[in-house]
């Protein structure tokens, strides 16, 4: 198989990547001849790679920093015990001029700029107004707001005093985002009046007030009027300001310094089979890992214009807020991707001149199926790169990125997870992309594939895991003050490593194959695969829209594996449509691994996030009821878990 990008002199020789290598081989004596060579030193001596991140992008402390690791245990590394920073300093350090901050669309085709200057200025207001309503260091401030830039200024303005953030997008209800808001005690909510998706306007006054309801620590709410002005109703606490008037304050800003592990912020697991695990991590933490990843592996750079499709539930809103540490101009939109034409999400990179595109799998599927041709139908002489995440991206849909998104585009497939809201395996402007396939482990990322037995193997299918620290990985869980559910989620299986609970296979060239979640795993006749191994071979036919395979052991020992199709439009399931989906898996997945029965279904449940809902879904096909498994306010369709309890 032949590569489906291949870096030039020219990209290698002006990619980031090859500075801060040339950096390191200086300050070191060493000689780092490609990429792998950095890597390996990277998770051989990680002290000396973070502090070396830390110099090359003139992090400075207001305070003596300490060593870069002082203690390498993990759980519990201690990366630079004395340092005293804040996220938010280095947002205004690089002021491209004459190019926005950030640019703002919506579906209605209305686009907002935002200046430097402008920002700088609502974010120092925005945290008078929290200081004088009582806010300080450690208090938490969250948001129930669709991708606007006033999320943007909140965060901002938040980790500015020192107080810690949470999001969380409008299309969750308000018992979805009372279990990850609520149980914070916020001192106050930032919220908007409504969002529009698809064409369809959501009012979201009575969600509202039902969130402050269930706030009695509320010492504020701001309301940004993105509709009808809200309704008040009896027995909230706290007092309601404009949005306009919270941003109205003349004030300097003068972000506090913090300790490295200072939380920035609460982001949020899917909560699918339980509360929603609250992930804090810290200024110091953010600051490196989102420099290191942004800068040397997608190569984004000041006056570059950054857009990934993402929500405030999504910790990829957090990674494109990030942006900004690099002067790059942020590009959000509210709405749907493929409204009012599939090629949305297109069209706006080449009107907004993108450098960066960032979106998913489905997304890439849905333009394949639709008879899209970007770099045809667009201008995208800008875009540099397409990045894609949330799953796992097929060989098919990766090289149609390839053949149509621009000419010398590199696709740039990662993968990593809310845990450390960053990528564990992506992609470097020097190194080839191949089809299927992820390029490089990220740099400090020292990921290995174990075997149940925890030994490394290469070729087949294991477990992934990360065997040294990363200064992004979790602070602490909110409300787990022994720190006995981090250790459970992440370190009892392979004790003093980090079990991230995705299958991944490494290559002999040293690439990722990712297969999904391991405890979603199906093994048939003792032979393990990851379904997204199937997904790739059913899903690439023009009829079938969405599939899922479930892997279901039965109490009398058998083993069920059945598949449930979405079909498109006028399409039957007829025995000949069967009979290609059946060749499809044994072609191009596994002849071990066709499915015992082909189902048509209604749809496919799915994570706030994007992900296939497969495991409630497997305990459900086991006889469990549904709402015993999964709690129906974090999917995206809870009507149809009754449709799939019924195919026991």
């Amino acid at each position: 198989m032949q590569p489906q990008w291949t870096p030039t002199q020219v990209d290698v020789e002006q990619a980031n990547v090859t500075g801060f290598t040339r950096f390191v081989e200086e300050r070191h004596g060493l000689d780092l001849p490609d990429y792998r060579a950095l890597w390996q030193w990277s998770v051989d001596e990680p002290g000396e790679f973070w502090q070396a991140v830390w110099d090359a992008f003139d992090v400075i402390s207001h305070t003596d920093p300490g060593p870069a690791l002082a203690d390498p245990s993990m759980p519990g590394a201690v990366w630079f015990p004395g340092a005293r920073l804040n996220f938010v300093e280095y947002v205004f350090r690089e002021r491209p001029p004459g190019e926005p901050a950030v640019v703002h669309l919506d579906e209605e085709g209305t686009r907002r700029e935002i200046g430097w200057a402008e920002l700088e200025r609502r974010t120092a207001a925005l945290a008078a107004t929290l200081r004088a309503h009582g806010v300080r260091e450690g208090d938490r401030v969250v948001g129930y707001l669709p991708n606007i830039p006033e999320a943007v200024v909140s965060l901002l303005a938040t980790a500015s005093i020192g107080a810690v953030w949470a999001g969380c997008g409008q299309d969750y209800a308000a018992p979805a985002a009372i279990d990850r808001l609520g149980r914070l005690e916020p001192s106050v909510l930032i919220t908007a009046t409504g969002y529009r998706y698809a064409g369809r306007w959501h009012d979201r006054t009575d969600e509202v007030n039902r969130l402050r309801t269930s706030m009695p620590d509320l010492k504020l709410t701001v309301v940004v009027l993105t509709g009808a002005s809200p309704q008040e109703t009896g027995g909230h606490t706290g007092e309601i300001l404009d949005w306009q008037d919270a941003v109205s304050v003349e004030d300097s800003l003068e972000p506090l310094p913090v300790p490295f592990d200072h939380p920035l912020w609460v982001v949020f697991s899917s909560g699918t089979t339980g509360p929603p695990k609250g992930l804090l991590h810290g200024h110091g933490g953010v600051l490196l890992e989102h420099l290191k990843s942004l800068s040397l592996h997608l190569d984004l750079r000041p006056g570059d214009r950054f857009f990934w499709y993402t929500s405030p539930s999504w910790m990829m809103w957090n990674y494109l807020m990030s942006g900004l540490l690099l002067g790059c101009t942020v590009v959000t939109y509210d709405g749907a991707p493929s409204h009012p034409e599939v090629d949305r999400l297109w069209r706006i990179a080449a009107e907004e001149q993108v450098t960066v595109l960032g979106t998913s799998p489905g997304y890439v599927l849905a333009c394949i199926k639709g008879g899209v041709v970007p770099h045809a139908d667009h201008d995208l002489s800008a875009l540099r790169g397409v990045g894609v995440t949330g799953s796992t991206l097929p060989a098919a849909s990766s090289s149609w990125l390839s053949r149509n998104a621009g000419e010398h585009v590199q696709v740039m497939s990662i993968s990593g997870g809310t845990d450390v809201v960053t990528a564990f395996v992506g992609a470097v402007p020097t190194v080839p992309v191949w089809p299927g396939e992820i390029s490089v482990p990220c740099l400090g990322v020292a990921v290995d594939a174990f075997d149940p037995a925890g030994r490394p193997v290469r070729g087949e299918v294991g477990e992934l895991v990360v065997t040294a620290p990363m200064p992004s990985m979790p602070v602490r869980f909110w409300n787990d003050p022994d720190g006995n559910r981090y250790r459970d989620a992440y370190f009892s299986v392979y004790p003093g490593v980090w079990r991230h609970g995705d299958w991944i296979t490494i290559t002999e060239r040293g690439t990722f194959e990712m297969h999904g979640r391991s405890d979603s795993t199906l093994n048939r006749h003792g032979v393990r695969m990851g379904s997204a191994d199937i997904y790739q071979a059913v899903e690439s036919l023009p009829e079938i829209v969405e599939a899922l395979v479930l892997g279901v052991e039965q109490p009398d020992g058998t083993y069920r594996m059945p598949l449930f199709v979405v079909l498109a439009d006028g399409v039957s399931l007829d025995e000949g449509l069967k009979e290609r989906i059946r060749a499809a898996v044994r072609e191009h997945a596994s002849p071990r691994h066709v499915p015992d029965e082909i189902v048509a279904a209604p749809g496919v449940p799915h994570t706030r996030t994007g992900k296939k809902l497969e495991v409630p879904l497997k305990r459900i096909l086991q006889g469990a009821e549904p709402g015993r498994v999964v709690e129906r306010t974090a999917i995206d369709a809870p009507e149809l878990l009754d449709w799939y309890r019924d195919q026991v």
